[in-house]
Formats: structure tokens, sequence, C-alpha cells
């Protein structure tokens, strides 16, 4: 398993963490938003998922990678 850490702009509350977490869930990564932090910490199998794939899917949630 990999572990990365994304830095994510425009997440303020619940509905963005279960947007988020929800959405990489399905991809078959764990993903746990840290609002404080502005971050999400990803744990993925790099064999069947790559980080690109993770980016556009947050992306794609409507929030920013930095």
């Amino acid at each position: 398993m990999t572990n990365v850490k994304l830095k994510v702009e425009g997440m303020s509350c619940g509905h963005c963490v279960n947007s988020i977490e929800g959405a990489l869930q399905k991809l078959g990564a764990a993903a746990k938003v840290d609002l404080g932090a502005k971050s999400v910490t990803v744990d993925y199998d790099e064999a069947k998922l790559s980080l690109a794939a993770i980016k556009e899917t947050i992306e794609e949630q409507g929030y920013d990678l930095v």
C-alpha cells in the first residue's frame, strides 16, 4: 500500500468530506480528509490505482489540489 498526503483547497464542511472520501472509496482507495489542515491522506495500491487518477477524482468533485 502507498500512502500520500495531498493539499486540497475548497473543503469546508461535512459534505466536502463525504464527497471526497466517497469518490475515492469507489476507486478502491481509503481516504481521510482533515478540514483543518486542508489535506487528504490517501492509502491505495499503486498496482491498481495511479496517483493521477486520485488527483483527477478529487478535482472532479470540485476541489483544487495545491
